[in-house]
């Protein structure tokens, strides 16, 4: 009985013993999967969806791979807010370093009226001593700061090709800032004109290599014009602008469109700068064209804010007096009209005259009356330090009863005269003349602003001027086709060759590269590209690579000649461009050879020139 007890009691125990075992797993479970269920979300949300996550036991297992040690010691962090640090195993592996990325080189050349500065970061290789003394050169007696830091580092592709540049284009840029990184180069650049602005932008982009990424932001800022002037002149073929000024493209249109409704005849422009006196500029510009338009001809000039209305002899007094009043009530406040009815009188052989007279050879001749002797000198005087010593003629003779200021009309048309390249000048008490042709397209406004200025608002002018474009300095590079010409002359002659199986240029040959040196560097600021090409006899990549390294060949041969290479690039295709058949030994000799490939930026849309010049092998 007692055994069968104990038994039963034993029993009991050891079923209690594994109820509370199978309860314990089961409350483990819930512990592990709840913990790990709360942990990953928190790390899903938090981003860290590289982390894994295992519960054992009390334990939380952390695995994975993160992209930094930054990144793994955040997700710790990020579980250490739910969990005892104590439970966190962390199992997690950290991409391995690329190690430091070099850094990003560049320099930015600021240049000024006070110097040059040069600011940046650029590899050890570069040359600092010999790139502040080239500045140092190009400064002149302006001073060189320089702030360049070194970076032990090699220098990226296309680095010294864009210093080079940048340095080279800051010769042409007298305020500017040349900023250089690999493969590009940006300027931003001030010039005195738009026309100065069109001939850099075509040099520039010229002389860019190819492969480079060259950024342009050239300024041409408003010229101020003193005296603001225009002047019209209408006749009874039509009427002309002698100078045009306006402050703004719309006040130009305004300006364009009155004189068109005056009679004007032919193209005519204004040119846009500051200085205007008033902002009804327009405004009375087209009054007073209108009202000249009424009388039928004359001039009208606006010098600042002085109007000056020059009718013809034979107006109607009549017809003047009702322009005249009803332009003097209309104008804007600011402006003064000053009108004038010539008298028609006979002409006579005693009328004072002085005239002067500019040969093409540069010849001048001085005639007519001046007042006296001091007079006489102060005119030739002026003359010659205008003209030159050796090239006036003074053939003036001396008079009494002269006007009060001829001395001043004389050298008025002295001055005008010299803007000019050929013409001829007459004063009179009560007008001048002067004709002629300029190489300067603002000859007729600058000799009325001029005349404005000296004589007064009143004076009486007319000017017959015409413009001729200026020719071509006897040193301008060749064209383009004509450096092509030069070059097909040349391949007729001659070849250039390589010792067989190499990238040396033959002996024979010296002579045609000095030959194509001398061209080239007539050419001027070209991009060229020097092609390499071969036949198709052996590997196709051995016939690149040896294409690539005699093209490399000439270009330093032409840059031991001193030619400028600054804008040329040297470039093999091998054997996948020929030119003849490659089963024949005439075919393959055509087909080894250099072409010199000239860029025209200017014309992007059209086929460039090519000349090809052959490389044979002996």
């Amino acid at each position: 009985m007692r055994l069968k007890s104990l038994l039963l009691t034993g029993a009991s125990f050891a079923a209690a013993a594994a109820l509370s075992l199978v309860v314990a797993k089961f409350a483990l479970d819930g512990v592990e999967s709840g913990t790990e269920f709360a942990v990953r979300a928190s790390l899903d949300s938090a981003g860290f969806d590289w982390a894994e996550v295992t519960a054992d036991g009390l334990r939380v297992v952390l695995e994975g791979t993160a992209p930094d040690e930054a990144a793994r010691f955040a997700a710790a962090s990020e579980i250490g807010k739910l969990v005892d640090v104590s439970r966190i195993i962390d199992q997690m592996a950290v991409v391995p370093s690329k190690g430091i990325a070099p850094p990003q080189f560049s320099a930015e050349i600021l240049r000024n009226d006070a110097g040059i500065s040069v600011i940046g970061l650029v590899p050890a290789s570069t040359n600092r001593d010999a790139m502040v003394a080239d500045l140092h050169t190009i400064a002149g007696s302006e001073n060189v700061a320089d702030f360049l830091e070194p970076a032990a580092y090699a220098a990226p592709r296309g680095w010294s090709e864009a210093m080079e540049f940048g340095m080279e284009a800051l010769k042409s840029l007298p305020r500017a800032k040349i900023s250089v990184t690999p493969h590009a180069v940006a300027i931003t650049a001030i010039t005195e004109s738009t026309e100065a602005k069109s001939r850099l932008e075509r040099r520039l982009n010229r002389m860019t290599p190819a492969g480079l990424h060259l950024t342009l932001d050239i300024a041409a800022p408003r010229p101020v014009i003193t005296p603001f002037t225009l002047r019209y002149s209408l006749t009874e073929n039509g009427g002309q602008f002698d100078a045009c000024s306006a402050e703004t493209e719309a006040s130009r249109a305004r300006i364009l469109r009155a004189a068109q409704s005056a009679g004007l005849t032919g193209q005519a422009d204004c040119t846009i700068g500051m200085g205007v006196p008033s902002p009804n500029w327009a405004r009375a510009v087209e009054l007073s064209l209108a009202k000249l338009a009424e009388l039928g001809s004359g001039t009208v000039t606006l010098a600042n804010a002085d109007i000056t209305l020059v009718a013809t002899q034979g107006t109607s007094q009549a017809a003047f007096d009702r322009a005249v009043g009803e332009l003097e009530n209309s104008l804007p406040s600011v402006f003064a009209l000053h009108a004038v009815l010539p008298e028609t009188q006979e002409a006579s052989e005693e009328t004072p005259e002085f005239s002067a007279t500019l040969s093409p050879e540069g010849q001048v001749q001085l005639r007519g009356r001046v007042a006296d002797s001091t007079q006489s000198r102060m005119t030739n005087s002026f003359a010659q330090a205008r003209f030159g010593t050796t090239q006036v003629h003074n053939a003036t003779r001396q008079v009494d009863d002269l006007p009060a200021d001829w001395a001043v009309r004389i050298l008025a048309a002295m001055q005008a005269l010299s803007m000019l390249e050929r013409g001829s000048v007459s004063v009179l008490p009560d007008s001048v003349t002067i004709r002629g042709m300029s190489y300067r397209k603002d000859a007729s406004a600058a000799i009325a602003r001029l005349f404005s200025e000296r004589l007064g608002q009143a004076e009486s002018y007319e000017l017959a001027i015409t413009y001729e474009e200026p020719p071509l300095p006897e040193d301008q590079p060749l064209t383009p086709e004509i450096c092509a010409r030069a070059l097909v002359e040349v391949q007729s002659d001659a070849k250039i060759t390589f010792e067989p199986g190499s990238a040396t240029v033959a002996t024979g040959s010296k002579d045609t590269l000095d030959q194509i040196a001398d061209i080239l560097k007539r050419c001027g600021e070209l991009k060229i590209e020097i092609q390499g090409h071969t036949d198709s006899q052996g590997r196709e990549a051995m016939n690149q690579e040896l294409s690539q390294t005699r093209a490399e060949s000439v270009l330093n041969a032409l840059r031991a000649r001193r030619v400028p290479t600054l804008t040329y690039e040297a470039r093999g295709y091998g054997e996948v461009q020929p030119i003849a058949d490659n089963n024949t030994a005439e075919g393959r000799e055509a087909n080894r050879r250099i072409e010199f490939k000239l860029i025209q930026a200017e014309e992007p849309a059209t086929a460039p020139d090519t000349t090809a010049l052959e490389a044979t092998d002996q």
